[in-house]
Order: C-alpha cells, then structure tokens, then sequence
C-alpha cells in the first residue's frame, strides 16, 4: 500500500484546485483535491490555420472552449469547495487586442515562423541583453519578433489603447474582468528581463515598441485577482476564487511531474522532446539553445526543445500496431540506431543545425528492427541533451521523470533509462494542467515545493541494467561521431560524451567484463 503524503496546514483538505491548459489541439481544465487526486476533467478542441510558415488560431476559440471545459468538469463538484486556479498556454503565442480586452489580430501560435527578418532586428537591438539571460538569441517564432511583425504589417496595432496579451493573458483578463499582469514565464520569449524583472526599455525604444503596449508583469504563483460574476456565469467557476499567475505548457508539465529538486529533470517525450531542469543559478549557453525561465523562490528552470522525438513514428510507422511492434522490437538484437529528426527545419536542441536530415546508422533487417532503431535514436538524443547540459554547467544529477505520450511505452521508457545509466520515474499524472492545479495550491499560503510533495504522486521507478547501459554506450558514441560527421555537432560536444561515458557505470561494467 502506497503511503499518501502528508498535507501541509495551510492546504484546506476539502479544497479543490483548478488546472486550465491551453496546448495546441485542445483546452483543458482539471480538478484536483490538495491531496493529488484528479476529480474531475474535461476537454474541448482547438482548430488551427497553418499556411507556409503562418500558423494562426482564433483568440476567441480559446475562451469558449476552456469556459465549456470549465463548466463540464465543475458539473458534478461542490462550488463551495473551489479555491484557487492557475494557467498555462503555448510559449510565444501573443494577439494585439483593444482597450476592453477584444482580440484585434489572430493568435500568433508558438511555431509560427513568419518573423524572420524581425528576429534578426531583435538580435541586433538586444544582443547584450539576451546574452546577459543566457539564451543569445531569438528565433523568429518567438514572442518579440512576432510583436514586430504586427507592428509592422497590422493597422490595428496603430490604434489608441492597443494591448500585447500572451495566450494566458486574454483568459486571465476575463477571469477577473479587467487586464491583470501577465506572468513572467509567459514575457520571457517577449524580451522581459528576467534577473532585473523589468522590460528592457532601451531595446524596446530603439525597436519602437511603444511601453504602453506591454503588460505589467509579475512572477508566477503571484495572486492575479479573483474571479468575476460574469466569467463565474460563463464557466461555472464559483465568484471570488483566487487566479494565481500561471506559467509556459513546458513549465506547467514541469511542476505536474514534481521535478523542482535541485539538478531534477523532466524529459517530455511527446512529438518532439523537450526538457526541463531545476537550476540554482542562471544557465548561460554559449551555444544559445538553452534559455532559462525562473522558478520557485530563487532557483532557475533551464530547458530545452529538440526537434527530434516520438513524431517520427507516426511518419515512418503510419499504419502499423506500435504495441505489437513494440513487443517484437524488444527482443531484437540489432544495433542500428536511427536519428529521429520530426521536422524538416532542422534541429534545435541539443545542437542548433539547420540542414539536419534523419539518418540510420547500420541495417534493421526488418519492422521491428527498425522500430527499435528509431526507439534507440530517441533515447540517444536524450543522452546527449544530458552531456551537452553538464558541458554548459547545468546540474543534471537529480532526480529525472519521463513524461509525455512516450513515457507510456513501458519498453521504450526502459530502453531510455538504460541508454542513460540513471533511474528514472514515470509519474502517475504529469500533464500541465495538474501542475496548473499545484500551483494554484500556492494561493492557501503553502509554496510550490510543499504542493508538489503533496499532490504530485512520483509514480513507477525504472532502474538501469549497467548490462544493458554498456551495450548500447558504444552505440550512443558512434551516433555521436556521426553527427559531428557530417558537420551539425561541435568537437567540444563530442569529446565531452565521450568523457562522460567513461564515467558512466555502464562503461565500467563493460570494461569488467572485457577483462
């Protein structure tokens, strides 16, 4: 019997949390008690328009769907038990709306890359200062250069009371029925100074970004306001409770998976791989594909996104039965392993490549052996995500989960804990919209690290078998010199896998047993 974790005083036991998400394909709101529990939860689709680089959703579709989520998953809880709730959307989608909170423009979803020529003005502009935060650069598809992209090409953006809301920032705003700050989680891929907590004034005059566009902003888990009569008739969520500042989907999933220890990792395997680690100082990547957002109290959330992950099987393996193929590929001997690159943009993390292509290194004899060798490409790109991590001086030594669509592949979560060398755990619930619920948590006056040991459940534990770990290292490290082969990865990258795996238990296992 699994013992529950005790509730913190401040916790009201009957209390009742509210998690809202707003990911890609649908929104999302959850209930959950201040044990963990999930109570209720409920969905509602989002629809998109992509054309070339555009990709675009309707503001209005976000509030509509996440106030008939709402109601649906409060129809069968007592309103009187509903404390507090928190929101996370996608990192970099922002919309110019009006003086009342109307949208004037479509969403500019976090993957549109439309910006391009904007980004390298914001380059030019805030070079120092992105720098200083440890990211170097912007991306076209981040929140910035988009903003500059309206300016430049929208009418709208010239009228008097125009406001920059981020995705969460409209929700928030009919919440409580006037404009709140928006989260400082949210305004990183905006320019906001996150170790001054302040707008970079001189960037944003020298780009022309008037001030009075620009939200206030505050730090996540920060008291927003309550929720109003109108948004309660709309939603159903009862007048009065506390909306606390939110954060990005990758930090949502972070918090619901409870990896807020120092050095601990969550790796989200889902269409493609993203991580997120607790840091207690700011990490500063030479090779700008790591940024950081702020945590809890003084500590740092470093992350990055690949664009390598599980969206490979569905390109490559369209029509076929996973498990069943699953099953076979684990009793393959075969050491072919594929790079499992899902877009045709590249790779972004752990290395930036523009022109990366996916390939295979050896000859899966049949399905199956080539399953397995996309499932090892994958769990090879997390390990060197780790190497380049510890390169740059990220601690990654505690404790990691898995989560994401992947993580529910029992072989392939233990093939990526074996490639690794290191433990790993599955959580029982580590969507963002339960991490939205423990941060909400926060607002009875308990902090973010006591929520989680209270309502996040750490769930299955996956050991490695330094047998198994030592088989496949040799495999990871021709992968590796593969990759600087054919000129996307730095030498510097490589001979630091290398000395990693020669510390590694595993290696020494193999050693052992070639002697």
């Amino acid at each position: 019997m699994i013992k529950e974790p005790p509730v913190p005083e401040q916790l009201p036991p009957d209390a009742v949390w509210l998690g809202l998400d707003l990911g890609t394909q649908s929104a999302r709101c959850v209930a959950v008690d201040s044990t963990g529990h999930v109570l209720a939860t409920a969905s509602r689709p989002l629809t998109s328009r992509r054309e070339g680089t555009r990709h675009e959703q309707d503001p209005e579709q976000w509030w509509d769907a996440l106030a008939a989520a709402c109601r649906d998953a409060l129809s069968g809880i007592d309103a009187d038990r509903v404390r507090g709730l928190a929101i996370d959307g996608t990192s970099g989608t922002i919309l110019l709306a009006d003086a009342s909170g109307a949208p004037l423009t479509p969403g500019l979803m976090y993957d549109d890359g439309r910006a391009a020529g904007q980004a390298a003005r914001a380059n030019e502009a805030g070079a120092a200062v992105w720098h200083e935060l440890g990211y170097r650069s912007m991306q076209p598809s981040w929140a910035l250069p988009k903003l500059l992209w309206l300016l430049d090409h929208e009418p709208a953006a010239a009228g008097t009371g125009v406001r920059l809301l981020h995705q969460p920032d409209l929700i928030t705003w009919r919440l409580a029925g006037h404009q709140v700050p928006s989260d400082a989680s949210h305004a990183l891929k905006t320019g906001y100074h996150l170790a001054e907590e302040r707008w970079p004034d001189g960037v944003f005059d020298e780009l022309a970004v008037p001030r009075a566009l620009l939200p206030d902003v505050i730090r996540p888990g920060s008291l927003l306001g309550t929720v109003c009569a109108a948004a309660a008739d709309a939603t159903g969520i009862p007048e009065g409770t506390a909306i606390v500042a939110g954060m990005t989907d990758g930090c949502a999933a972070q918090i619901g998976a409870g990896a807020l220890a120092p050095g601990a990792w969550n790796s989200v395997l889902g269409t493609t791989l993203v991580f997120k680690g607790t840091s207690p100082h700011l990490v500063r990547d030479p090779g700008g594909v790591v940024y950081c957002h702020r945590g809890p109290g003084d500590t740092w959330l470093p992350g990055g996104a690949s664009s390598s992950g599980a969206g490979v099987l569905a390109r490559e393996f369209p029509d076929a039965d996973l498990d069943a193929l699953t099953a076979l590929a684990s009793r393959c001997t075969s050491d072919a392993v594929a790079y499992p690159l899902v877009s045709a943009g590249g790779e972004r993390f752990p290395f930036r490549a523009p022109d990366a292509r996916p390939f295979v290194l050896g000859d899966p004899a049949d399905e199956a052996e080539r399953l397995h060798a996309h499932l090892l490409g994958v769990a090879c790109v997390e390990r060197l995500c780790f190497d380049y991590l510890d390169l740059i001086g990220a601690p990654v030594d505690g404790p990691l989960t898995l989560t994401g669509g992947g993580a529910r592949n029992r072989y392939w979560s233990g093939l990526r804990a074996d490639v690794l060398g290191r433990p790993v755990r599955v959580p029982e619930q580590a969507e963002g919209a339960v991490g939205m619920a423990v941060l909400a948590a926060t607002s009875a006056g308990v902090g973010v690290r006591d929520a989680v040991a209270a309502m996040v459940r750490t769930g299955e534990e996956i050991l490695p078998d330094p047998v198994r770990t030592a088989r496949w290292t040799p495999v990871y490290l021709a992968f590796v010199d593969e990759l600087a082969r054919r000129g996307w990865l730095d030498g510097t990258v490589v001979a630091h896998a290398r000395e990693r795996a020669r510390r590694n238990p595993g290696t020494q296992e193999r050693e052992r047993e070639d002697q």
